[in-house]
């Protein structure tokens, strides 16, 4: 008896080394399966990290509205100062007054202005240079930070609302690995009454054969049935071992470690805990509140960039201290100087650059608030969809079970009859082939009926 095959795609866990030495017992219900999930599973700690790096960004855009301080020093060495050329202002000084005041030379002429008094050189500055100071730079508005500032716990929220779909995902998807495993632990429970049964039909087969009722080829058959049915089990406990591993894989579980399923499948929990999820509304849906978050950051964006057209304002301020020598050292004198200043840049005209960027963010807004009246369709359509899968499997379940029901009546009803030998080996044959069918029928519609209730609840927002 083969169960369902689609959700064991996870089983890529075979082979998978582990580095943990240390074994732990897990005994888990299906919902702690699931909590274990939403704490260990990579994707779902991926997003939770996601939402500590949108946290620190919001920090950085917060430290733009804080004072930044800088501070610096140096010291420079000049081994060769370098000289400067001009004109020999000296001598023109000099003879400029000589000539004003009429002296003569030892010719007694009076001293005229040479036409050429040449050029000097001359080095300015020292050897070392100290240099010290701090500055202050304060934002007093920027539209953009300003901005970033009012958006920083609907980025938060934003993020937020990405990791919850993304553990509803894994949650969805470890009630269903899950529920497999508990319909195989049925399953197998069903094989070991059957072998029991089995085990019976060939003894009381023995014995007719003895007593001459019964023909060697009868306790073939049922030997025949029996190790089939040896054989079915163990494929079916191969598979639950390879189960166990998909299972850890997604709860994000060492392969080393033991997990015990405390949950098991029955007729009445396909039935149970849906009638609360009959009502819902969109905002149920994590994602329809993950696009909300979305629309109104989209709005934020706008609204930044037309705050880009006020002036940015910023406060200024820095203190310096400058020794100037021809020794290395750090003793005085030291010259200071400080300023304060205010700087406003008003935007003029920037290449219709903004304009374009309003218009794309006013764009991409439509766009995202066309994708939730889309998303809206889809719920409506994810809901009555998986309202009639599981209308359909609880009626399927409904008939398995009724079969079932009629199967083992069937059988016990030919055995009694092959016992008092009125019947015959092909009759209890056949019986006990359509009883197994049954069994294999109704374990796949129970899993089927439990997959269709997790896929509703999940489709109305209600799967805890």
């Amino acid at each position: 008896m083969n169960l369902k095959t689609t959700t064991w795609l996870l089983l890529v866990a075979l082979g998978a080394a582990t580095g943990a030495d240390a074994q732990q017992r897990h005994a888990f219900s299906a919902k702690q399966a699931a909590d274990y999930a939403g704490k260990n599973n990579v994707q779902v700690k991926n997003a939770l990290i996601d939402i500590s790096i949108q946290e620190q960004t919001n920090r950085e855009v917060t430290a733009a509205a804080y004072p930044q301080i800088n501070a610096n020093a140096g010291i420079t060495y000049n081994p060769l100062v370098l000289a400067q050329r001009f004109p020999n202002f000296i001598a023109l000084g000099t003879y400029g007054v000589l000539a004003q005041e009429g002296v003569k030379n030892g010719s007694g002429q009076s001293i005229q202005m040479p036409a050429d008094v040449g050029f000097i050189e001359a080095a300015f500055g020292t050897k070392w240079t100290n240099n010290a100071g701090v500055s202050l730079q304060q934002l007093l508005f920027e539209g953009q930070v300003f901005v970033g500032l009012q958006a920083r716990r609907a980025t938060m929220e934003f993020a937020r609302k990405g990791a919850e779909v993304t553990e509803e995902g894994i949650r969805a998807n470890v009630y269903k690995i899950y529920y497999q495993l508990a319909a195989a632990k049925y399953q197998i429970g069903i094989l070991d009454a059957n072998l029991v049964r089995l085990d019976k039909l060939a003894a009381d087969t023995r014995k007719l054969y003895e007593a001459g009722f019964a023909e060697k080829l009868d306790i073939d058959k049922v030997t025949v049935q029996r190790n089939n049915l040896a054989t079915e089990k163990l494929k079916v406990l191969n598979q639950v071992d390879n189960g166990y591993l998909g299972l850890k894989l997604l709860l994000g579980m060492p392969t080393t470690d033991s997990l015990v399923l405390t949950d098991t499948v029955s007729y009445e929990q396909v039935r149970s805990g849906v009638l609360d999820a009959t009502q819902y509304t969109y905002a149920d849906r994590k994602e329809f509140q993950y696009a909300e978050k979305g629309i109104e950051l989209g709005k934020y964006n706008i609204k930044r960039y037309k705050l880009t057209r006020l002036p940015t304002v910023a406060l200024s301020s820095g203190y310096n201290v400058l020794r100037q020598s021809d020794k290395f050292g750090f003793g005085g004198p030291w010259s200071k100087g400080a300023s304060i200043g205010l700087n406003v840049s008003v935007p003029v005209f920037d290449g219709f650059a903004r304009a374009a960027r309003i218009q794309r963010s006013q764009l991409q807004l439509q766009q995202s608030q066309n994708q939730l009246e889309g998303l809206k369709l889809v719920i409506d359509r994810d809901v009555q969809q998986a309202r009639n899968n599981y209308t359909n499997a609880l009626a399927t379940l409904e008939n398995q079970k009724r079969n079932l029901e009629l199967a083992e009546k069937v059988y016990n009803q030919t055995k009694k009859k092959y016992e008092i030998g009125s019947g015959s080996q092909t009759e209890i044959t056949n019986a006990d082939a359509d009883l197994r069918v049954s069994q294999s029928n109704y374990i796949n519609a129970l899993y089927d009926a439990l997959v269709a209730k997790v896929d509703f609840l999940k489709a109305t927002g209600k799967l805890q």
